[in-house]
């Protein structure tokens, strides 16, 4: 499970819960969970949440993804009375307890906004995809710093290379070519993009 991969993990850590809400409860439960969400975005190591709603109304699921800097500031959270005493009054408005899910690593570069996500694509279909981001932008950062980075050691240069491209890869690459390919990366889903 990827929970257990990220357990002792010091990168930063996505966290997907679905919560199936009971009908006529969807407002106060987008209520409650903007409540922790702001509560949330106070805690140290937070870096971002987002809110999926239903992708029809025969399917009462909502997803949140939510994401931290790692382990230690994901578990402070977690242990939070913030977030128990919101908690506690979510569960009551849904009909099965949440679904949770923690991952790392690439699988979150694939997901679709305004989707239900989150059954990554096939390993090699993503590996396809980020080789197909990767390739032209390792390609640029050489041709417009090329003489540059050959007068640097060769660490310092690995550095700033892989820095720069996993930027690129994390904020703009990847949530493009993640839209464009969205087609054959996740051939069964409709979109629903909000």
């Amino acid at each position: 499970m990827a929970e257990d991969l990220a357990r002792n993990s010091s990168v930063p850590l996505t966290v997907v819960v679905s919560r199936r809400v009971r009908k006529g409860q969807e407002a106060e439960f987008e209520k409650l969970s903007s409540q922790m969400t702001e509560r949330a975005s106070r805690f140290p190591g937070h870096l971002g949440a987002t809110m999926f709603r239903p992708s029809s109304p025969e399917d009462p699921e909502y997803r949140i993804m939510f994401k931290f800097r790692d382990r230690q500031t994901l578990d402070a959270w977690e242990k939070s009375e913030d977030r128990a005493e919101l908690l506690e009054q979510i569960e009551s408005l849904l009909l099965q307890p949440s679904e949770r899910d923690v991952t790392s690593g690439i699988i979150t570069w694939f997901t679709l906004p305004g989707q239900n996500p989150v059954q990554p694509p096939p390993k090699w279909k993503m590996t396809l995809v980020s080789w197909l981001a990767l390739y032209p932008a390792v390609t640029l950062v050489f041709i417009l710093f090329g003489d540059l980075l050959t007068t640097m050691p060769l660490l310092l240069r690995t550095m700033l290379v892989t820095m720069v491209v996993m930027l690129l890869m994390s904020y703009v690459l990847m949530p493009r070519m993640t839209r464009w390919f969205a087609f054959w990366l996740f051939p069964d889903r409709q979109k629903n993009i909000r």
